[in-house]
C-alpha cells in the first residue's frame, strides 16, 4: 500500500514551495502518490434570483476548467514526468475544510500547503485558511515558509 501526500496549490510561488517540498518528501518515502488540489473559495450560501443562480453555476464551472488548466493540470504533468505517481482535484469551498475533507476522502497521511504572505501579521505568520487548517485538520499539516 503506497504513502499518499495532500499537496494544496495556491498558483503562486507559495504553492510552488508546497509542491517542491512533497516531492522531496515522496522521494524519501518510496511508494507514495501525491494528491494536488486547487481550492477555490466558494460560499454555497446565497441568495438570488434563478437566473442569478444559472450564471453562478456558469462561473464556477469556468471556474473549475480554468484552474484545471492553468494550475493543476500542468503539475501533474510535470509529476508525473518526473515519474512520481500523481493525480489532481479542483473543488468550491473554505480551504481548509476543503483541504482537510480530501484528505480524509483519499486517505493521506499529510497535507502540505505554503505559508500566505498577504495581509496584517497573523496572515503574515500562515495565511487565514493555513492556520485553519493547522488547527482543525485530521492528519498532520506540514507548512512551507
Amino acid at each position: 500500500m503506497s504513502a499518499k501526500l495532500l499537496i494544496g496549490l495556491d498558483g503562486a510561488a507559495s504553492g510552488s514551495r508546497a509542491l517542491s517540498y512533497g516531492k522531496r518528501m515522496a522521494t524519501l518515502i518510496g511508494d507514495c502518490e501525491i494528491l494536488v488540489a486547487y481550492v477555490i473559495e466558494w460560499s454555497p450560501y446565497s441568495f438570488q434570483t434563478a437566473e442569478e443562480n444559472a450564471q453562478r453555476h456558469k462561473r464556477r464551472e469556468e471556474e473549475l476548467k480554468l484552474a484545471n488548466e492553468r494550475v493543476v493540470n500542468p503539475a501533474v504533468k510535470a509529476l508525473q514526468g518526473e515519474g512520481f505517481k500523481a493525480s489532481g482535484i479542483v473543488r468550491h469551498g473554505h480551504v481548509a475544510e476543503v483541504l482537510n475533507d480530501l484528505a480524509v476522502e483519499k486517505g493521506a497521511e499529510q497535507i502540505i500547503v505554503g505559508r500566505s504572505s498577504e495581509g496584517g501579521f497573523a496572515k503574515r505568520l500562515f495565511g487565514s485558511a493555513t492556520s485553519n487548517l493547522v488547527m482543525h485538520a485530521s492528519v498532520p499539516v506540514t507548512v512551507i515558509g
